[in-house]
């Protein structure tokens, strides 16, 4: 008798997650005497605790497709750290009314961790689940694979937005603005903000510095390393991770909030920089904050990432019918030129609650600059273009509305032990 599945996304979005969608409804379809239904839980597992439930047999193969053209997340995706007691309790609930054998988790390193944390309850209750996180994340710092599905994509739209916004900066920067500051995304791992790097063709291209969690910021050094540059070439552009801090750790940008993980919210480290030009230097200065467009950019997705995307969804069905459990489809590099890659499984505890830092051999001796070995890395990454269909001039993305099914539960009350 076949079982039922469910798919959830979690955490920020990225360009190519629907695509993983995509690639999970694709490759269950193909074993009907396996996989039931497959539903999709609207806005992550907030969705399943709720019981909001989406029969994915509603989406024709036109659907299918338009998923690896979309960004955003199609089934709605949220932030939250499933708690051990009620919610978990509750969710395995939900999988027994719906007689759900396979649970995909699509998401980055906090996702993981609530994979991980189902797979455990599974096993430790003796419950017959098979639970498979898929990887996603912009920040690329899933530990034991190459990449991360999401991150080519940012790679390409930060690289190609920093040449872009270079070649205005240099065409004023003799009467006007002489710095321009590109804050992106990366709270621990400066990966993003390295794959700036690739826009550089040359020492007086930018970004001309790059700065990144790794590499302790000191404000002196900022400084005169900036001032250098204009001396050198007219103008600098930088390129900062949102993660920037010092020497104590201390990010430049801290607003005090954090996250349903714990996670300190940044304020914002562009206009902190851009207060020390001015300070310290008197230059005009403008900045800008990569922040969604980054993450929703996919006019200019990666054709590697979009790939890798899909692979990862398909290969965790393949995995979750050839009987592994608790595992993630890990992109495994294996040449650079031509660059080729494949999936392998790896275990899932090894991947929730760790990070993998951006290595500092990617940048060069100063810190402030991508390394030869840093676009041996990144190019591969942001290779091919898979533009959007178009209408009237603009991506012709789908407003997606899904008709979610009767509940077949009580309505969840997370204060009941």
């Amino acid at each position: 008798m076949p079982r039922n599945a469910l798919y959830a996304q979690s955490g920020g979005v990225t360009p190519v997650i629907n695509a993983s969608a995509g690639g999970v409804i694709a490759a269950a379809r193909r074993h009907p005497d396996r996989i039931g239904t497959m539903f999709a839980a609207q806005n992550g597992i907030l969705g399943a605790l709720d019981e909001v439930l989406i029969d994915t047999a509603q989406l024709t193969e036109t659907h299918l497709t338009q998923l690896r053209h979309t960004p955003g997340g199609a089934f709605g995706s949220c932030r939250h750290k499933l708690k051990h007691g009620a919610e978990l309790k509750r969710l395995f609930e939900l999988f027994a009314a719906y007689d759900i054998g396979y649970f995909f988790y699509n998401g980055g390193g906090d996702s993981a961790d609530t994979c991980l944390k189902v797979a455990e309850f599974a096993q430790y209750h003796g419950v017959d689940l098979t639970a498979i996180h898929i990887p996603k994340t912009i920040d690329n710092d899933l530990p034991l694979t190459d990449c991360s599905p999401g991150f080519g994509s940012v790679a390409k739209y930060v690289a190609t937005s920093v040449r872009e916004a270079g070649l205005d900066t240099a065409s004023m920067a003799a009467s006007s603005t002489k710095v321009f500051i590109l804050e992106v995304m990366g709270r621990h791992a400066g990966w993003i903000a390295a794959a700036a790097g690739l826009a550089s063709s040359d020492a007086a291209s930018p970004p001309h510095l790059i700065l990144t969690p790794e590499v302790p910021f000191e404000a002196g050094r900022f400084v005169r390393a900036m001032q250098e540059t204009i001396a050198r070439v007219g103008y600098c552009v930088v390129v900062a991770a949102e993660g920037v801090r010092d020497a104590q750790g201390v990010y430049l940008a801290e607003s005090g909030a954090t996250d349903a993980f714990g996670h300190v919210q940044l304020g914002g480290v562009a206009p902190v920089l851009a207060g020390l030009v001015k300070q310290h230097l008197g230059y005009k200065c403008h900045w800008a904050v990569a922040d969604y467009l980054q993450r929703a950019a996919r006019h200019l997705a990666s054709a590697t990432d979009l790939a890798q995307a899909i692979a990862v969804g398909e290969h965790a069905v393949s995995y979750a019918l050839g009987g592994l459990r608790s595992v993630m489809p890990a992109i495994v590099r294996e040449d650079n030129e031509p660059y080729r890659w494949r999936i392998e499984p790896v275990p899932l505890a090894e991947v929730a609650n760790r990070e993998k830092p951006l290595p500092l051999e990617f940048l060069n001796g100063d810190g402030l600059h991508l390394s030869p070995l840093g676009r041996e890395y990144f190019a591969p990454l942001i290779q091919g273009e898979v533009p959007p269909p178009y209408r009237d001039g603009l991506p012709d993305y789908p407003r997606w509305q899904f008709v979610t099914g009767a509940k077949r539960l009580p309505a969840f009350d997370p204060a009941r032990g």
